[in-house]
């Protein structure tokens, strides 16, 4: 699935009724043949509250090529990528990433979508991948295990985690961004 030739979006989350606080816009707009997508989260994980900011670029295969995420509180983590899996962070390499083509960020339902757009998969076709999980607030990059399913192509997609078991069903818009992420992020209008 390629990228449309004007995709211009933006989109806001807010934090499930009963999950606490949060709030999250982006902006997502082409750039270089790809995308270029920025965002602004303001969230609580777990007792720690906590502001980011992040960039994300990709190709024209929804391959992330580069991330930057900062924190408020200074933390700050620069990932480049070469689309084909190999990884630098802050201009060193990674080899434990290796092999990873999509990112997670942890504080995001953004970042589900790339796989979704990615992996372009037929109603009931699954796919496991080995991706860069990011960790928030503390943005510690790790490789992980996850699993998409095609529950209706184009509209539900399954998310699971194979190293913790967990488990959502995201529906997405007609681009393919999540719209609601059960029990925890829900779209604005």
């Amino acid at each position: 699935m390629s990228i449309p030739t004007l995709i211009f979006r933006t989109i806001r989350w807010s934090a499930w009724e009963g999950c606490g606080a949060g709030m999250e816009h982006v902006d997502v707009r082409p750039a270089d043949g790809g995308l270029a997508i920025s965002g602004v989260v303001i969230a609580q994980e777990e007792e720690t509250k906590f502001g980011l900011s992040y960039r994300v670029k990709l190709d024209a295969l929804w391959r992330t090529k580069e991330v930057i995420l900062r924190t408020t509180a200074g933390h700050v983590l620069h990932l480049a990528s070469d689309g084909q899996g190999h990884w630098q962070e802050n201009g060193k390499v990674r080899p434990n990433l290796q092999g990873c083509i999509d990112i997670d960020i942890q504080a995001t339902p953004l970042t589900n979508t790339l796989p979704i757009r990615r992996l372009d998969l037929e109603t009931g076709e699954s796919m496991d991948i080995r991706l860069c999980y990011i960790t928030v607030p503390d943005l510690i990059a790790s490789p992980a295990n996850q699993r998409y399913t095609a529950l209706d192509a184009g509209s539900l997609y399954r998310f699971e985690s194979l190293e913790s078991g967990f488990t959502a069903d995201l529906p997405v818009d007609e681009d393919g961004f999540v719209l609601n992420y059960p029990g925890l992020f829900k779209r604005l209008g």
